[in-house]
Protein backbone atom coordinates (compact mmCIF):
# COMPACT_ATOMS: atom_id res chain seq x y z
CA UNK A 1 0.00 0.00 0.00
CA UNK A 2 1.28 3.45 -0.95
CA UNK A 3 -0.11 6.98 -0.46
CA UNK A 4 -1.08 6.92 -4.14
CA UNK A 5 -3.08 3.69 -3.61
CA UNK A 6 -4.88 5.31 -0.70
CA UNK A 7 -5.79 8.43 -2.68
CA UNK A 8 -6.69 6.68 -5.93
CA UNK A 9 -8.54 3.68 -4.51
CA UNK A 10 -9.35 3.83 -0.79
CA UNK A 11 -10.52 7.43 -0.37
CA UNK A 12 -12.86 7.47 -3.40
CA UNK A 13 -14.36 4.15 -2.28
CA UNK A 14 -14.87 5.38 1.30
CA UNK A 15 -16.52 8.58 0.08
CA UNK A 16 -18.76 6.72 -2.38
CA UNK A 17 -19.89 4.37 0.39
CA UNK A 18 -20.27 7.18 2.97
CA UNK A 19 -21.66 10.26 1.23
CA UNK A 20 -22.39 11.82 4.61
CA UNK A 21 -18.61 12.31 4.98
CA UNK A 22 -18.62 14.52 1.89
CA UNK A 23 -21.26 16.73 3.45
CA UNK A 24 -19.51 16.69 6.81
CA UNK A 25 -16.17 17.72 5.28
CA UNK A 26 -17.53 20.06 2.61
CA UNK A 27 -14.21 21.80 1.84
CA UNK A 28 -11.03 21.54 -0.22
CA UNK A 29 -8.01 20.01 1.54
CA UNK A 30 -4.49 19.64 0.18
CA UNK A 31 -2.38 16.70 1.30
CA UNK A 32 1.38 17.24 1.13
CA UNK A 33 2.89 13.78 1.59
CA UNK A 34 6.69 13.70 1.99
CA UNK A 35 9.17 10.95 1.25
CA UNK A 36 8.97 7.82 -0.86
CA UNK A 37 5.65 7.52 -2.66
CA UNK A 38 4.75 11.03 -1.61
CA UNK A 39 3.34 13.90 -3.56
CA UNK A 40 0.61 16.49 -3.44
CA UNK A 41 -3.09 15.60 -3.68
CA UNK A 42 -6.29 17.60 -3.47
CA UNK A 43 -9.44 16.35 -1.77
CA UNK A 44 -12.39 18.42 -2.97
CA UNK A 45 -15.53 17.57 -1.03
CA UNK A 46 -17.50 20.36 -2.71
CA UNK A 47 -17.85 18.34 -5.93
CA UNK A 48 -20.33 15.61 -6.81
CA UNK A 49 -17.57 13.21 -7.90
CA UNK A 50 -13.85 12.99 -8.76
CA UNK A 51 -13.00 14.10 -5.23
CA UNK A 52 -9.29 13.26 -5.37
CA UNK A 53 -6.87 14.66 -7.92
CA UNK A 54 -3.08 14.73 -8.01
CA UNK A 55 -1.53 18.14 -7.50
CA UNK A 56 -2.77 21.31 -5.83
CA UNK A 57 -6.14 22.43 -7.18
CA UNK A 58 -8.41 25.09 -5.78
CA UNK A 59 -8.01 27.17 -2.66
CA UNK A 60 -7.63 24.80 0.30
CA UNK A 61 -9.40 25.32 3.58
CA UNK A 62 -6.45 23.47 5.12
CA UNK A 63 -3.23 21.74 4.07
CA UNK A 64 -2.12 18.55 5.81
CA UNK A 65 1.59 17.67 5.95
CA UNK A 66 2.67 14.08 6.68
CA UNK A 67 5.29 11.52 5.67
CA UNK A 68 4.26 8.76 3.29
CA UNK A 69 5.19 6.10 5.85
CA UNK A 70 3.04 7.64 8.57
CA UNK A 71 0.15 8.18 6.15
CA UNK A 72 0.17 4.49 5.24
CA UNK A 73 0.45 3.48 8.91
CA UNK A 74 -2.63 5.56 9.74
CA UNK A 75 -4.60 3.95 6.94
CA UNK A 76 -3.51 0.47 8.06
CA UNK A 77 -4.52 1.37 11.63
CA UNK A 78 -0.94 0.90 12.82
CA UNK A 79 -0.78 4.55 13.94
CA UNK A 80 -3.56 6.56 15.57
CA UNK A 81 -4.15 9.83 13.70
CA UNK A 82 -4.78 11.85 16.88
CA UNK A 83 -1.61 10.52 18.49
CA UNK A 84 0.35 11.23 15.30
CA UNK A 85 -0.89 14.83 15.37
CA UNK A 86 0.08 15.23 19.05
CA UNK A 87 3.54 13.85 18.24
CA UNK A 88 3.97 16.32 15.37
CA UNK A 89 3.91 13.59 12.71
CA UNK A 90 0.97 15.38 11.09
CA UNK A 91 0.76 19.14 10.85
CA UNK A 92 -2.09 21.27 9.57
CA UNK A 93 -1.98 24.79 8.15
CA UNK A 94 -4.03 26.55 9.21
CA UNK A 95 -5.08 24.33 12.11
CA UNK A 96 -8.78 23.50 12.15
CA UNK A 97 -9.24 20.88 14.86
CA UNK A 98 -12.82 20.13 13.81
CA UNK A 99 -11.80 19.46 10.23
CA UNK A 100 -8.78 17.44 11.37
CA UNK A 101 -11.07 15.18 13.40
CA UNK A 102 -13.37 14.70 10.41
CA UNK A 103 -10.39 13.78 8.23
CA UNK A 104 -9.41 11.17 10.83
CA UNK A 105 -12.80 9.52 10.23
CA UNK A 106 -12.03 9.36 6.52
CA UNK A 107 -8.49 8.04 6.80
CA UNK A 108 -8.46 6.03 10.01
Amino acid sequence: MTPRDIFETDVPQILAENPELLQELGVVVHFNVAGEGGGLWTLDCTKADHWIVAGAHGEPHMTLFISGDDFVKIRKKELNASLAAMQGKITFKPMDIGLAMKLAKLLG
